[in-house]
């Protein structure tokens, strides 16, 4: 995968991963998997289950090694060097069902000690969610549980967001309501990488689909037009070489 030839001349990759293999003893979850992704722009990765999406997250996350070639993220040979710099957010919420919103929150803040975040209210209200609301998120519907997991995500205000599935076990109405806020930011300069099984419903937001089969890079193609009008101010970008 190569940056669209409508990006600014100088802009470099925000991750790469060149001839990427991994290997869980004799089952190869990505087979020599080579992609590039330019800062600012949101991919959709598209597969079956087995297809490595989930895999490829973790390994840009620094989450696992790759068992053969090389991982860049934002300079860094080891992607664990810019984590501060990665949001990842994997299927399960990854938040205390006896707290609310803004006490997961506040305990996952305290984490990020030294270093400047957003505030708790900021990121639930970023994501929809009135932070004033004292019900248990173990209460939640799955919508709000998923939201709530994405403002966790968004405190420490990620460049590179690696999202696993958010649309997993969501009904139509609240999955519609992810992709408009996922549309939102990606009007910054944030790169998103998505997993999901519905292609239809990530479309508006997607610069560019990438399919995994089996581990291995089955097609990429341009996106949704829409997406690329937005963000090539009114000329969609040209297809990638």
């Amino acid at each position: 995968m190569t940056a669209p030839d409508s990006e600014p001349a100088g802009s470099t990759a925000c991750a790469r991963i060149d001839n990427v293999s991994k290997l869980f003893g004799s089952f190869a979850a990505l087979r020599q998997v080579t992609a590039e992704f330019v800062p600012g722009r949101c991919y959709v990765v598209l597969g079956e289950n087995g297809a490595g999406k989930s895999t490829l997250l973790r390994i840009l996350a620094g989450l696992l090694r790759p068992s053969f070639g090389k991982v860049t993220v934002f300079g860094e040979s080891e992607p664990q060097m810019a984590r501060e710099r990665i949001g990842y957010m994997s299927h399960a919420p990854m938040l205390y069902d006896e707290l609310t919103a803004m006490e997961n929150l506040n305990y996952f803040r305290s984490l990020y000690a030294g270093r400047a975040c957003l505030t708790p209210a900021a990121a639930l209200t970023q994501v929809g969610l009135d932070p004033a609301l004292t019900r248990l998120v173990g209460q939640y519907s799955q919508g709000m549980r998923q939201r709530t997991s994405l403002a966790r995500v968004l405190l420490s205000e990620p460049e590179l967001l690696l999202l696993d599935e958010p649309f997993s076990n969501m009904d139509m109405d609240s999955a519609r309501q992810m992709v408009a806020l996922l549309e939102h930011f990606s009007h910054s300069s944030r790169t998103i990488i998505l997993t999901t099984h519905q292609r239809e419903l990530a479309a508006p937001i997607a610069d560019f689909v990438l399919t995994l089969h089996a581990g291995r890079v089955a097609s990429l193609e341009p996106g949704s037009p829409a997406a690329g009008l937005r963000r090539c101010g009114g000329e969609s970008g040209s297809p990638i070489s």
